[in-house]
């Protein structure tokens, strides 16, 4: 058995303005608080003696290396990401950004925003546009039927509201 891991598929390149501020938030947290109390708290560590069973000294220097793949990531992932700041020319239909309201068979209502893949951490509600039920509501209107293949079999919805607001709303 080999270790070989196929590379994951790419993630689409868009982010709304929200999620590009929240890691831009978060670059400059790491970048400019975090990493400098890391490395003051690795130079302490580091003066007291053999570092070989320090504790404190490896464990700093492993959160250093976790510090600096996130920035790695977040940098290059800004750079490549594409920031949707404006509203679709058809408001009518579903695109990235909408807050779309499902209504299933039973009658029971759920609320989803379309978003890129880099936003999903801490929002209830969100759905990544490379999810296989953003990609079904895409370019659909209100009214029209949904079929979204789950686990358990396909599931059928309708598309009750489509709004495009702020997300902090």
């Amino acid at each position: 058995m080999s270790r070989y891991r196929p590379p994951s598929p790419p993630k689409s390149a868009y982010i709304t303005q929200e999620g590009a501020q929240t890691l831009l938030a978060e670059l400059k947290y790491l970048w400019k608080e975090k990493r400098p109390a890391v490395t003051e708290t690795v130079r302490e560590a580091a003066a007291q003696g053999d570092r070989s069973e320090n504790a404190e000294y490896q464990y700093g220097k492993r959160q250093l290396r976790d510090i600096d793949r996130r920035v790695r990531y977040l940098e290059k992932r800004l750079d490549v990401c594409t920031v949707v700041d404006r509203l679709p020319s058809d408001l009518t239909r579903v695109f990235f950004g909408a807050w779309v309201t499902l209504e299933d068979e039973a009658g029971e209502c759920k609320e989803y925003r379309i978003v890129g893949p880099d936003e999903l951490d801490h929002h209830v509600g969100y759905i990544s546009i490379d999810s296989p039920v953003a990609r079904a509501l895409l370019k659909k209107q209100e009214g029209d039927e949904v079929s979204i293949r789950l686990e358990g079999g396909e599931k059928t919805y309708f598309v009750d509201s489509i709004v495009y607001r702020d997300a902090s709303v």
